[in-house]
């Protein structure tokens, strides 16, 4: 028979060392973890103003010449408190070949839109949007 004394007992249990180990570990996973979540909602912030601005400017677009005479000219204004835009209607001069312009009987005109924006003071973000819009001629009584 064997002395319970002079036998070694096996100790039972984490050391402090393996637990702070492991504490270190999970702290470190959950600060990566939320930074990307974080990252995930200021992306997904910029991406709502994007939407919001595209939006904006295809509106704009889409009312040159419906609510507003498409004739060359500037047109500037402020949205939300938030998105400066400007639309700029300009002619466009072409000649197409064996075809005799003074007989065309539309007008062509470029609206440039342009939308910008502050994201939270930090940096100023903008868009573009072009298109070429289609405008009858006024007639003119024969002389």
């Amino acid at each position: 028979m064997i002395c319970p004394m002079t036998r070694k007992t096996r100790q039972q249990g984490f050391s402090l060392l393996e637990i702070l180990i492991a504490f270190s570990i999970l702290a470190l996973s959950i600060a990566i973890l939320l930074k990307i979540f974080a990252g995930g909602v200021q992306t997904a912030a910029v991406a709502e103003d994007y939407t919001m601005a595209v939006q904006l400017a295809e509106s704009l677009m889409v009312r040159a010449g419906v609510e507003t005479p498409l004739q060359a000219g500037q047109i500037l204004g402020r949205d939300n408190d938030k998105y400066n835009w400007q639309v700029v209607v300009t002619p466009y001069r072409f000649s197409p070949p064996d075809v005799d312009a003074s007989k065309l009987t539309t007008e062509f005109f470029v609206v440039d839109v342009s939308v910008s924006w502050d994201d939270e003071g930090t940096n100023g973000r903008s868009l573009e949007l072009s298109t070429l819009k289609l405008r009858s001629k006024p007639v003119e009584p024969p002389s």
